[in-house]
């Protein structure tokens, strides 16, 4: 058996303030690591605030090294793994002329919306980027990504990734419990009025995948935006490990491998699938 403490921040960005956002995660980091968390979550696109479209027109392409080797800096400082979401230039084909309706922002290059995983040495050992974009700022300041979510071994339990808007499609989360994922790590940018999602949806994921899924969100105002807040940690059999209210927080849940083992013996929802079937009902 492998038990983790997780940590999961909660707190508000300042757009285009990567000085002042990564004090925030720096401070994070270091009251989890003295907790004695093993890795610290962060929301989506926490470290340059979450306004799609002055990212599209502001956000220099050169800078964002630097900031990932400052984020890597944290991770190896106190000695504690990290997840942290920034834009990431995505390369696109030249589209022809008669293609411009469906070109995006930037002709031969966008923006995806990526998450990334560090061990405490500041490694990174796993990156996702965002599948399903939401709302029409996303769409035009971004450009979605077609990969899966992989699968790596983060300290004995098999860890994987999903941004955001992505949690809320059963797909996506099947696809990572599928290829053996127990716990499922997500930044979001979750704004006032969906309260369901992190109440009931992702509670509903991790039941009806049986891994454990953390769910980091924004709090406060950002931009045009009002975020909900309400971050939380649920177990393998729905239940829930850890919650936030609105405002900034620092949450903390135990999560580990012998309760996904348990609820997938209890009830084997992975096992019993019938996917060809599922295949025939779509034709």
């Amino acid at each position: 058996m492998v038990m983790m403490l997780l940590a999961v921040l909660q707190a508000n960005a300042s757009v285009m303030d990567v000085d002042a956002n990564l004090r925030t995660i720096d401070d994070a980091a270091r009251r989890a690591a003295q907790a004695g968390a093993g890795l610290l979550l962060t929301p989506e696109l926490f470290p340059v605030g979450y306004a799609p479209l002055r990212l599209d027109a502001e956000l220099d392409p050169a800078t964002l090294p630097g900031v990932r080797e400052r984020l890597a800096g944290i991770a190896r400082q106190h000695r504690i793994g990290l997840v942290y979401s920034l834009p990431a230039v995505a390369k696109v084909p030249q589209q022809g002329a008669d293609d411009d309706a469906a070109r995006p922002t930037h002709a031969a290059s966008a923006w995806h919306i990526t998450a990334t995983l560090l061990d405490a040495t500041g490694h990174e050992v796993l990156n996702y980027a965002k599948v399903h974009l939401f709302g029409p700022e996303e769409h035009k300041a971004f450009v979605a990504a077609e990969e899966p979510p992989a699968v790596v071994d983060f300290g004995g339990i098999r860890t994987s990734m999903l941004i955001c808007y992505d949690v809320e499609f059963p797909e996506a989360v099947r696809a990572a419990a599928t290829r053996g994922a127990e716990l499922l790590l997500v930044p979001t940018a979750l704004s006032s009025g969906f309260d369901n999602v992190p109440q009931v949806l992702i509670r509903a994921r991790a039941l009806e995948s049986q891994l454990n899924v953390a769910y980091a969100n924004h709090s406060g105002h950002e931009d045009v935006y009002n975020f909900l807040g309400g971050s939380v940690v649920a177990g393998p059999d729905g239940s829930l490990l850890a919650a936030a209210g609105e405002g900034p927080a620092l949450l903390f849940a135990e999560v580990g491998t012998e309760t996904v083992k348990a609820a997938r013996e209890e009830v084997p929802y992975l096992r019993e699938r019938r996917p060809e079937l599922y295949r025939e009902w779509q034709s």
